[in-house]
């Protein structure tokens, strides 16, 4: 700031007429917030500004924008409908301050508009102590809004989705932030809907970061990505905690879900990256993809009973993930669905799945596949991966549907590194004739239902060092650990 003042105080001044005078109490304002905010530089210069009375006030506004955080105010509310009317007021910069305790049966609607440089902040007095329980939900509409330090915990009768990225159906939010918030359901607690989401992400580019969502149990997928006309995707959802979620026995028990089939064939354009989910086992699919251009990067799956799935769409990426299984029954890895998706440099250990919950399979398709049916898989990469020490680690040309018989089709297995376990097969090719092509692979174990050619087997077997498992603590909320 202080380089800035010296650079528009050095212009050279001008006449200004009447302008000096009316200026007079707009320059004394002035000199008092760069009081408060310039440790006394920018009120000195400003003072001096003032007596010399000869400055244009054309040069004299970018003084007021650069100090203009300085205006924004902190606005303490404790109902929704206070709270509703805060942020409807608030300007670019503004804090909206949530009280402490409980928040029964609310319905929080936050909609307002911040700026990219200046957002508009809601959040807990204290992170973790402004609680909603019973039938609440939050609703976030807008642009450049950020929400952090709720705790949403055993929610249940309000027969909705718990938070949304949107205040209905005309009004979407954008560019918007949730942080540092907890979504939790109690081991003995029950929600009385059969189904609802915990997080929809409606609108465009907007994101979900340090959250910690454990423990649900009924059926819906805990984060949902929707797409269609105002929904455009790019969204980011990084460094967030997911666990705990039991098995639902059937389809609908997905962690997170980037799509649907309708929309399978949509550029989402969105991030997955840096979470960590903790034995989410409600069905095959822990993550399912459905729409076109996403990355799912450096996420941890420890424990968990289902796969990250690229069930519908094409082009995107996995990369740099890890799989650990321990040993857990049913663990899974990779499944890959549709055309030009890349796996890369992930690491798979320890998982107890096979068939769809192999460490990487490659599914067959259906001919003239229906949208929410098997595509092909065409021209997918593996490239640079180490599987180690699991139950089923490669399977190419699988599927249980019967009328899915299209193997897959050009395929590139290179830089590889499979250890299969012992009495296991490290490559089971079930459907043959894709046109697979391998490279500069070093695979130990037995191969079946394809000729083994050079390069399945290229270079030395090397010693695999095995990763260790990160802190718990670098993701989800900072102020409850990981049990709030």
């Amino acid at each position: 700031m202080k380089r800035r003042l010296l650079a528009l105080l050095m212009l050279p001044p001008r006449a200004s007429g009447g302008c000096v005078a009316n200026l007079s109490s707009l320059l004394l304002a002035g000199s008092r917030i760069l009081a408060r905010d310039a440790a006394g530089f920018g009120a000195t210069c400003l003072r001096e500004v003032r007596v010399r009375g000869t400055f244009h006030w054309l040069w004299f506004l970018p003084i007021l924008v650069a100090v203009s955080p300085a205006f924004a105010a902190e606005i303490k509310v404790a109902d929704p409908e206070s709270a509703r009317q805060a942020v409807r007021d608030a300007k670019p910069g503004d804090v909206v301050v949530l009280a402490s305790g409980e928040w029964e049966d609310v319905d929080l609607r936050l909609d307002g508009d911040g700026s990219e440089t200046m957002p508009i902040t809601i959040r807990a007095e204290t992170p973790g102590k402004t609680i909603l329980t019973g039938a609440s939900r939050v609703r976030i509409g807008g642009s450049h809004l950020i929400v952090s330090g709720l705790w949403l915990k055993n929610l249940s009768g309000a027969g909705a989705d718990l938070l949304e990225f949107r205040i209905d159906s005309k009004r979407r939010a954008s560019h918007c932030r949730v942080t540092e918030c907890a979504f939790t359901e109690g081991p003995d607690f029950s929600a009385t809907e059969r189904e609802n989401r915990w997080v929809g992400l409606y609108g465009t580019a907007n994101r979900i970061d340090r959250c910690t969502l454990l423990g649900k149990k009924n059926r819906g997928a805990t984060l949902v990505v929707w797409l269609g006309e105002h929904d455009t995707g790019g969204h980011r959802i990084v460094s967030n905690h997911f666990g705990d979620r039991p098995r639902l026995g059937k389809n609908g028990g997905e962690t997170i879900r980037v799509g649907d089939s309708k929309t399978s064939m949509v550029m989402a354009d969105c991030l997955i990256e840096g979470n960590y989910f903790f034995r989410c086992d409600g069905e095959t699919e822990c993550i399912s993809n459905k729409s076109c251009g996403n990355r799912y990067r450096g996420n941890w799956f420890i424990e968990t009973q289902g796969t990250l799935t690229l069930r519908h769409g094409n082009d995107c990426l996995v990369e740099g993930n890890f799989f650990f299984g321990q040993a857990r029954p049913q663990t899974g890895g990779i499944r890959v669905i549709g055309e030009r998706h890349r796996v890369v440099g992930n690491f798979l250990s320890g998982l107890e799945g096979d068939g769809f919950r192999s460490a990487i399979c490659l599914v067959n398709g259906i001919p003239d596949s229906p949208e929410n049916g098997y595509l092909r898989v065409i021209d997918a990469r593996i490239e640079n991966n180490v599987v180690l020490d699991c139950k089923e680690s490669i399977l190419v040309g699988y599927n249980d549907v019967d009328d899915a018989t299209l193997p897959p089709k050009g395929t590139i297995f290179t830089g590889n590194r499979v250890v299969a376990r012992s009495g296991r097969f490290a490559v089971r090719v079930e459907t043959g004739g894709g046109d697979t092509r391998w490279s500069e692979n070093r695979i130990e174990g037995a191969i079946e239902g394809m000729e083994e050619e050079a390069g399945v087997r290229s270079g030395q077997a090397d010693t695999i060092e095995t990763p260790p498992l990160p802190d718990p603590a670098l993701v989800g909320t900072s102020w409850s650990g990981k049990d709030p």
